[in-house]
């Protein structure tokens, strides 16, 4: 399954990469695009901390870069869960800004629902990149069995501990037994 993960994310990954290039060496065609969303997310930006650069030019960039980053890191196979949330998270205010086809008349409908359909399948697949163990054991999975070999090792210990106590006591009980028949 190993050679069709690696094909599978190199095929998903190459999108964003070819994409956040374009993107990044010529960020004015999807400006205009973009205010739809930056106009509403800049002002959130300037309260975290106005050093932070929220025009909408440079937030097209940096997403153009994100993406760049973490498309080359799922194609390269390295942290491609963390690569999967990144292109994800940027993917769905990409597509309610560039494909609204649900605001648009008839004709142009079409395109658009083809475009946002695309990028919801592309969605479908990060999510399923970002889920993807590999087939090795979750998080979850380790924390609860990390806990349970926790348990038993602390049970294994105690019952240890409850022999040895015992054991001390009867050589204790019998070294007192001994001593009171000895002559004073």
């Amino acid at each position: 399954m190993k050679p069709v993960r690696s094909a599978a994310r190199a095929m998903l990954g190459a999108i964003f990469v070819t994409s956040g290039i374009r993107i990044a060496l010529d960020p004015g065609s999807r400006v205009d695009m973009a205010k739809k969303v930056t106009d509403h997310v800049s002002p959130l930006i300037e309260r975290v901390d106005s050093r932070l650069p929220s025009d909408a030019q440079s937030l097209v960039r940096l997403k153009a870069a994100s993406d760049v980053v973490a498309g080359l890191l799922l194609v390269s196979g390295r942290f491609t869960r963390p690569a999967a949330v990144v292109l994800a998270a940027g993917l769905v205010p990409t597509t309610l800004a560039g494909h609204p086809f649900w605001t648009m008349s008839e004709p142009e409908r079409g395109q658009q629902q083809v475009h946002f359909l695309k990028n919801l399948g592309l969605l479908g697949g990060l999510l399923l990149a970002a889920s993807d163990t590999e087939g090795r054991p979750g998080l979850r999975y380790r924390t609860s069995h990390a806990v349970d070999r926790s348990q038993r090792t602390v049970q294994r210990s105690v019952r240890r501990a409850v022999r040895t106590a015992k054991r001390e006591a009867k050589i204790a009980a019998a070294s007192a037994t001994v001593a009171r028949r000895l002559p004073h």
